[in-house]
């Protein structure tokens, strides 16, 4: 016989399990770019270091994690890079900005370390096939650091909204422009900006979905 307080335990386990796959679910649904922020509202460090680690825990490629964050903190600058960005206000509105870039070049620095934590079988089959995978091949070194900034991006946005915040991701600005004020490194590319804060205004409602049976192809085209 189960006892009623392993049974009340037990359902309170489901009862949390249901809430924070619901929670990802609205975190998805309702996360929008918002462009209105509280100029005064501040993260506290802890809240910083949370969204921080929640961005790492987005997948890469081989692990390689690409993404090489740039917390813009001073003041400043943020009007710098606000100028940049054709006068946004959520460049200096928002509680946190940061310019999202990626290392190109990372899947050649030390690449055993993506793996330290794996069991050793795995690191002798997957550390040694990441130089002849990208070796060579600049378009492919380029196309993944990107495509892990988009995920670890998502994964970072998401994270903001579970935490009760907004955020907006920025493309909107001079690219060359962004690489002289922060010293983006040789080998480095801007992937994009990412604004989080305390929304003030709402977005306008979602413009549009493209149906289904545009969106999916099955087998082949």
């Amino acid at each position: 016989m189960v006892s009623t307080d392993l049974k009340l335990a037990l359902c309170s386990i489901l009862l949390n399990l249901d809430r924070k796959a619901m929670n990802t679910f609205d975190a998805i649904r309702e996360r929008r770019a918002v462009k209105q922020f509280d100029p005064h509202h501040q993260f506290t460090k802890q809240e910083t270091e949370q969204l921080l680690d929640l961005a790492m825990q987005a997948p890469s490629s081989f692990n390689i994690q690409h993404w090489r964050l740039v917390n813009v903190t001073d003041k400043a600058l943020r009007l710098k890079l606000r100028e940049a960005a054709h006068d946004q206000a959520q460049v200096t509105d928002g509680s946190l900005l940061f310019v999202v870039t990626v290392d190109i070049k990372a899947w050649e620095k030390d690449p055993a370390r993506y793996w330290v934590n794996a069991p050793k079988e795995a690191q002798d089959i997957l550390v040694p096939w990441i130089n002849p995978f990208y070796s060579g091949k600049e378009q492919l070194q380029r196309d993944e650091a990107m495509r892990s900034a988009g995920i670890m991006l998502q994964t970072m946005m998401l994270s903001a909204k579970a935490m009760g915040y907004d955020s907006c991701p920025m493309v909107g600005f001079d690219f060359d422009k962004v690489a002289t004020l922060i010293y983006l490194p040789k080998d480095y590319a801007i992937a994009a900006m990412l604004v989080v804060g305390r929304g003030v205004k709402p977005a306008w409602p979602k413009p549009g979905f493209i149906p289904q049976s545009e969106m999916i192809v099955e087998n082949h085209f």
